[in-house]
């Protein structure tokens, strides 16, 4: 089995992407991944040779400096990364979906026009800050940061928690309180740039998985914004929210898929060369079956998580937030943590005492299990988007 071979339902050039994001992965991500992992450390100027591969801004119109490409082909080329370096892979998504997708499909010209072509070149790096201390699932009705108008700016106040990309980021978007009295419906979105003054990044936080991704509580003093920073309308900020946290959900689905083939892969190569009782654990049925198994559901992954990618590209994005993409998307992400979560369990279980110990690669993907089943709206929020669909 090779994990690069063409892939049902792709076209040749979706194919030819998934292979030159392997290619790049397999190359220049895969080296650094124990370092990261071991020191959370993050390699500067990785964007900007990821822009230079034409990379970045994967989803926006080239007059921006993008790539024009589709929400499948992006989800290619995290799930190629998430196969050699899903720290990377997780910050890719936090830059190039997150963030810059978000500016592009809500943004004024203006804006368009300032940040994307540095944040598509890798000269800017992104990050998006909703989650707060004391808000995660509910993050608007909670948020506590608050956006008041004075002139022709608005001035942010507030602490925005485990944001990815937070200690590297350039650009940050922010969703702050403009209207005390309106809930979750007075919430504004902000581009800001992160030398304002007024930022700064309270503490880097020190993760189980994902370690090199770089992660944050970022703190908002007194930061100045001008109003044409504003993304979207004056408090419609959860319109924005919403409909980029379809997208966010079917962009992580793949980080999973990635990170099950490669643990399919280094499974059945260990499970080859590891010998008990004479022979090569492979010839074992017990490992056979769990090498089945994983093999399945990383198919049905495959498949569930491409055909979801694909109908975000043919979906309305005005309805983003609502109706069938909203379910499928929950679904898609849901189905992919949980199956990635399963064979993880059992790569572990066939490398044995060797996948306990933290310098294996075993390990270092084994831990990387739990924060997809949390992050982007844990399982159960997912569970509540699904079943609120069927019962409409």
């Amino acid at each position: 089995m090779t994990v690069n071979s063409p892939q049902f339902g792709l076209t040749e050039e979706q194919n030819a992407v998934l292979e030159a994001a392997d290619q790049f992965g397999k190359t220049y991500l895969y080296p650094l991944s124990e370092k990261m992992d071991n020191e959370e450390w993050w390699p500067t100027g990785i964007f900007k040779q990821m822009g230079e591969m034409g990379l970045l801004g994967v989803t926006v119109d080239p007059k921006y400096g993008g790539v024009g490409m589709s929400y499948l082909s992006a989800g290619l080329i995290a799930q190629a990364f998430g196969r050699w370096n899903h720290a990377v892979a997780l910050s890719w998504v936090a830059h190039d979906n997150l963030c810059v997708d978000n500016i592009y499909r809500n943004g004024s010209e203006f804006i368009r026009e300032k940040y994307l072509p540095g944040l598509c070149s890798g000269e800017l790096v992104g990050c998006l800050a909703l989650t707060e201390p004391g808000a995660g699932s509910d993050a608007l009705g909670s948020m506590r940061t608050t956006a008041r108008k004075e002139g022709n700016e608005y001035v942010l106040n507030g602490r925005k928690m485990y944001i990815t990309n937070g200690p590297i980021a350039d650009i940050t978007l922010v969703y702050a309180k403009t209207d005390l009295h309106a809930g979750s419906k007075g919430i504004t979105a902000f581009v800001v740039e992160t030398n304002t003054p007024g930022f700064g990044v309270a503490q880097k936080l020190t993760k189980m998985g994902f370690r090199g991704s770089q992660t944050a509580e970022l703190v908002f003093d007194e930061v100045r914004v001008p109003a044409e920073n504003i993304l979207g309308i004056e408090n419609r900020g959860h319109v924005v929210v919403m409909s980029g946290l379809d997208f966010e959900r079917a962009m992580i689905a793949p980080i999973n898929l990635g990170i099950s083939e490669r643990a399919l892969e280094i499974s059945i190569a260990y499970s080859k060369i590891r010998e008990q009782f004479g022979k090569p654990i492979s010839s074992f049925q017990m490992i056979q079956s769990k090498l089945a198994d994983m093999y399945v559901w990383a198919e049905t992954s495959r498949v569930f998580v491409h055909k979801v990618l694909a109908e975000c590209d043919a979906a309305d994005k005005k309805e983003s937030g609502r109706g069938p993409i909203h379910m499928q998307t929950a679904a898609s992400v849901m189905y992919a943590a949980n199956m990635c979560n399963k064979i993880l369990n059992e790569m572990v279980q066939i490398h044995g005492g060797t996948g306990y110990i933290w310098e294996s690669e075993a390990n270092r993907l084994f831990r990387a299990t739990k924060l997809l089943e949390i992050g982007a709206g844990t399982t159960e929020v997912r569970k509540m988007i699904i079943s609120k669909g069927l019962l409409l």
